[in-house]
């Protein structure tokens, strides 16, 4: 199955298929979260989150994308998106820098990866690690030193495992750098 499976980085061009992926089948095993459209860690302030809908979090992220500020990668199986990882330049996530616990002083040499959604019949298929390894090419080729995650110190479902699982980034040249209460920040040198 894994030589049907393509990773493109997300464009504008990329908007619809980005749309159809978290319109459908992206939670449809977890709908309580459907109105994310990976737009968490573009709000900071957790009052404002909470207030958001789904119809707002979808436009402001088709803007984001339109402008050219939104990143991630897609993954595809044939044509049809079935994968998602949100990964920038650190300073591009907005988030990250309003929380102090993962205050850092390299902020401009690191991309981060924030988020992973793969869809359920398509999990346990190394599509994450494949979504991984082309942030990791594409932090190395814009000139950052350090690709940084968030995965958390314990999960109990595929929902809240969603910054992907630790032992993912170990496998794939990751260290542990700092805990926090619940999370890992871990670190990859490119």
């Amino acid at each position: 199955m894994l030589d049907r499976l393509t990773v493109r980085k997300l464009t504008p061009d990329l908007l619809q298929d980005y749309l159809a992926f978290f319109d459908g089948p992206a939670f449809a095993d977890n709908p309580e979260w459907s109105s994310c459209y990976c737009c968490f860690h573009h709000v900071p302030d957790a009052k404002e989150w909470e207030k958001r809908t789904a119809a707002q979090n979808r436009e402001f992220a088709s803007r984001l994308i339109g402008e050219g500020k939104f990143h991630g990668f897609l993954a595809y199986d044939a044509e049809r998106p079935v994968g998602w990882c949100k990964a920038a330049a650190r300073v591009q996530i907005p988030a990250l820098a309003a929380w102090p616990d993962y205050a850092i002083e390299d902020e401009h040499d690191v991309g981060s990866i924030v988020c992973f959604v793969i869809e359920k019949m398509h999990r346990r298929q190394g599509i994450a690690s494949m979504l991984l390894e082309a942030a990791c090419d594409a932090f190395d080729k814009e000139g950052l030193k350090i690709a940084e995650a968030y995965p958390r110190t314990a999960t109990s479902d595929d929902a809240y495992n969603y910054h992907g699982p630790l032992q993912m980034f170990l496998n794939n040249g990751f260290s542990k750098f700092r805990e926090l209460d619940t999370f890992w920040i871990v670190r990859k040198i490119l």
